[in-house]
């Protein structure tokens, strides 16, 4: 140590006794604000875990079947419309009088088309269409319907067409295409003629889901007539006007 009380280059500090550091940690631990000791964890293989002191969680008790509660489940239903009073409204009425109807019908999987058909028939029955004034045009199959229901509403010979099939979905992308081409098809084929084109093409993924749904063939035939009342309706209108 050199005179001044330093060390001189290269000699070692004096070793310092435990008890020299204990006695201040020790002091500084119980002043207020200074870190606290963590508890105690258990180890266990090696790895420290907390303490066993949080209170399990409860689990939820299970429900009986008997006593869920139901859930219907959703689909398409009509309703009415709040509109204020003074407000001009144009609507239609499904009535068949004095109209004719074009149907384009899919034969691919004709069972279920054959029931769409039918229904299709006692829907425009009940609305006072005659046969006489029905005319049908079967095709290969759904991706044949849009340029079938094109064909019949560019004759300007009927007031309103509908498209009748089934798409059952399979294991390939098939499904995708014809479904969704025949869709935009017969959009397509109303907007290009100003003729009212009716969907009543069932998409679904099993037989049993085309057969609970072949009321769709009556669903299309009330459009297809509403569409085409309100049609008239309007060119009425705009002639008056």
């Amino acid at each position: 140590m050199s005179a001044t009380g330093g060390f001189w280059p290269g000699e070692a500090p004096p070793a310092v006794e435990d008890e020299d550091v204990q006695e201040p940690v020790a002091a500084a631990a119980e002043t207020p604000g200074w870190p606290q000791p963590r508890e105690e964890e258990a180890e266990t293989d090696g790895a420290t875990e907390p303490a066993a002191s949080a209170v399990a969680e409860e689990e939820p008790e299970p429900v009986a079947e008997d006593e869920a509660p139901e859930i219907e489940p959703a689909g398409h239903v009509p309703g009415e419309l709040d509109i204020p009073d003074g407000v001009a409204v144009l609507e239609g009425s499904p009535s068949g009088a004095d109209r004719t109807v074009g149907i384009v019908v899919s034969r691919f999987n004709g069972e279920i088309s054959n029931r769409l058909l039918e229904s299709a028939f006692e829907a425009l029955g009940a609305a006072g269409v005659t046969e006489a004034r029905i005319t049908v045009m079967p095709v290969p199959g759904a991706f044949e319907l849009p340029i079938g229901a094109m064909a019949l509403a560019k004759t300007r010979r009927y007031s309103c067409v509908l498209a009748l099939g089934c798409v059952i979905r399979g294991e390939t992308a098939h499904f995708d295409y014809v479904a969704g081409e025949a869709a935009s098809g017969l959009q397509l084929s109303g907007l290009e003629t100003g003729v009212p084109v009716a969907f009543g093409v069932l998409t679904v993924d099993t037989a049993e889901q085309a057969e609970a749904r072949v009321e769709k063939g009556a669903e299309a035939a009330r459009a297809a007539l509403e569409m085409a009342d309100l049609f008239s309706q309007v060119r009425r209108q705009a002639k008056s006007g």
